[in-house]
């Protein structure tokens, strides 16, 4: 499973980067907007700055909500690297724009899915990666690991090359759950990949070694 993070902090990328499991990011608007990155030059110099950081994938969201606009905007991003791959959102002008994108050979991201109808819709349209938001779905008490199942029978059944890409990835658990039952990729804050490293037996098991090796050394 790949591991991406979902962020725009550079310093939050860089020790994902540093600690050798990273394989993409992902952004959106909300988090330039917490990261105080605003205005449209300024997003996409922050864009580069993020493909400068990293060796893989990075997900660039158009803000258009229309077909031409998402078109015009996706080109551009796809422009500045060619780690980019264009985030559109699960609508109907999002999926023509996906067909379209498909068509000329740029990569997407199909963001907002909530519904195995709208991943086959996605991956009909030749999306590269479905966005299902599994943290999302379980605060409205409803199984988003159950989604990621549905969508990956569905794929398997009529082998879809669309990448299954779990968001809104909420805690550790969420990241093996995803492993489990096979996601391809999941995207989450960087406290939700170190998390893995925890086990409090690994830290009693550690701290005894260096002690009986203190003790031996005296």
């Amino acid at each position: 499973m790949k591991f991406f993070i979902d962020t725009a902090n550079l310093a939050d990328i860089k020790e994902a980067q540093d600690l050798g499991v990273l394989d993409g990011v992902t952004t959106n608007p909300s988090l330039m907007a917490k990261e105080g990155i605003t205005g449209q030059e300024n997003i996409l110099n922050h864009y580069k700055a993020i493909c400068e950081l990293v060796d893989g994938d990075v997900s660039a969201e158009v803000i258009s909500t229309d077909f031409e606009g998402m078109v015009k905007e996706g080109e551009a991003l796809a422009a500045l690297n060619p780690q980019i791959v264009v985030k559109i959102p699960m609508t109907k002008d999002g999926v023509k724009a996906c067909k379209y994108f498909s068509t000329k050979g740029i990569r997407t991201n199909v963001t907002l899915v909530f519904s195995v109808g709208q991943a086959l819709l996605a991956a009909k349209a030749g999306a590269t990666y479905v966005s299902p938001f599994i943290g999302r779905l379980d605060d409205i008490s409803t199984d988003g690991l159950n989604l990621i199942e549905e969508i990956r029978l569905v794929y398997d059944n009529y082998l879809y090359e669309t990448q299954i890409l779990a968001a809104s990835v909420r805690n550790t658990m969420h990241i093996v759950n995803c492993a489990k039952i096979g996601a391809d990729v999941m995207t989450g804050p960087l406290s939700s990949i170190l998390g893995l490293l925890k086990h409090p037996l690994t830290d009693s098991g550690l701290a005894q070694f260096l002690a009986d090796y203190a003790k031996g050394n005296q």
